[in-house]
């Protein structure tokens, strides 16, 4: 804040957030506008995160966008999430735990697509606005796993169907109708990214 008010007129704040905070949708998507019903204690406190960047916008005039990302995959995301836990773990033979029956629906965007709304958003986004970004490619967990098997040569006998964790949300879907309108698509199909993955983890 004292960095701003000391006069660099080209600053702005982006605040990164994420789908979670909408809650789950069984059919549709989440607008910029709808109501933010998150369902478990991280996704609660990604939402209050949102409410206090834009809180300073509209008090303190603070030039704030945030943006709320689908699920990004890429290089260099730390192993504990989906896609590079299963990656390594399937390399060495070990099980894939899979939460509840694996349908539960995500859109999946690959990190370099994501990282180009966020520029764009920070460059050329409205101040005092939300921005979804999303890919509009739906996959359940189960089907992730399954292309993750195919690219490693694993067996389908290494997933392990374990206990839902709390508050698991079905499905996310982001209607993304505002940053399209900056300019912005998904360029990077899940395969394509997938294989650069695999590559990172694994080549």
């Amino acid at each position: 804040l004292d960095y701003w008010k000391r006069g660099r007129s080209d600053f702005r704040f982006v605040h990164v957030s994420t789908d979670e905070v909408y809650g789950e949708i069984y059919e549709g998507e989440f607008s910029e506008g709808d109501q933010l019903e998150p369902r478990n204690p991280y996704a609660a406190t990604k939402a209050g995160s949102d409410l206090l960047a834009l809180s300073y916008h509209t008090t303190h005039n603070l030039p704030v966008v945030v943006t709320r990302s689908s699920n990004t995959f890429g290089p260099r995301q730390h192993t504990e999430k989906l896609i590079p836990k299963f990656l390594t773990r399937a390399a060495r033979g070990e099980s894939l735990p899979l939460y509840g029956d694996g349908s539960n629906v995500r859109e999946w965007i690959y990190v370099e697509d994501n990282c180009w709304a966020l520029d764009l958003v920070l460059r050329e986004g409205e101040i005092g606005e939300v921005y979804n970004i999303g890919s509009g490619l739906e996959l359940s967990n189960l089907e992730v796993t399954e292309r993750i098997l195919e690219a490693t040569g694993g067996s389908d006998a290494l997933i392990e169907f374990v206990e839902d964790r709390p508050g698991h949300d079905q499905r996310y879907a982001l209607e993304t109708e505002k940053i399209t309108g900056l300019g912005w698509e998904p360029r990077w199909e899940f395969e394509e990214g997938l294989a650069e993955t695999v590559e990172f983890y694994l080549g």
